[in-house]
């Protein structure tokens, strides 16, 4: 039964993945995918994180706290989940790095991280926060598909993880704070 839904995933990601793809160095709409694509990765949001959490007080330092955490339980489960199904990248030659590194894409880590900031990013604002993050996410999950380094498929489950993580991680960060509170 798995193997025949995963076929069936397979045979849909053929078809509409091709679509969503760029060619590399295809001018301007090139440039900004990869920036984007790039825009979505877990070190610059830990490092960025860090440094709001170093040299600030308060709601930003708290959210700082809240969303570095979630960025890492959610990067843990996405690694859980991609060693477990294995399945690999596209073929292209765009992201040397990413599949080095990281040979499988299902699920998309950078968009479920990106989905799981814009829904904490709704949860602890501020507004204009929430809005970029809800402009940002779907922009980072699209350049994922066009830069060729993911299926659709890969990107529209990771969505769903990161909003359901996001849910989540909002839902415990009562519980977070009071356990943790020298980070908080």
């Amino acid at each position: 039964m798995a193997s025949s839904i995963w076929n069936w995933v397979q045979r849909w990601d053929d078809r509409w993945t091709p679509l969503l793809t760029l060619k590399p160095g295809q001018g301007l709409g090139w440039s900004l995918a990869t920036f984007l694509a790039h825009s979505g990765d877990s070190w610059f949001w830990v490092g960025a994180l860090a440094l709001v959490w170093l040299f600030t007080t308060g709601d930003w330092h708290r959210r700082a706290a809240l969303l570095a955490a979630a960025v890492g339980v959610q990067a843990l489960a996405v690694f859980a989940l991609k060693q477990f199904i294995r399945r690999p990248r596209p073929e292209g030659e765009w992201g040397a790095i990413y599949r080095n590194v990281d040979p499988h894409s299902f699920p998309s880590g950078h968009a479920a991280r990106a989905a799981l900031l814009a829904v904490m990013g709704l949860g602890l604002g501020p507004q204009w926060f929430a809005v970029l993050l809800l402009i940002w996410a779907p922009l980072v999950s699209l350049a994922r598909v066009a830069t060729g380094v993911h299926y659709l498929s890969d990107v529209l489950a990771g969505i769903l993880l990161g909003s359901l993580m996001g849910a989540g991680m909002l839902a415990l960060s009562d519980w977070l704070m009071r356990l943790f509170p020298f980070f908080f």
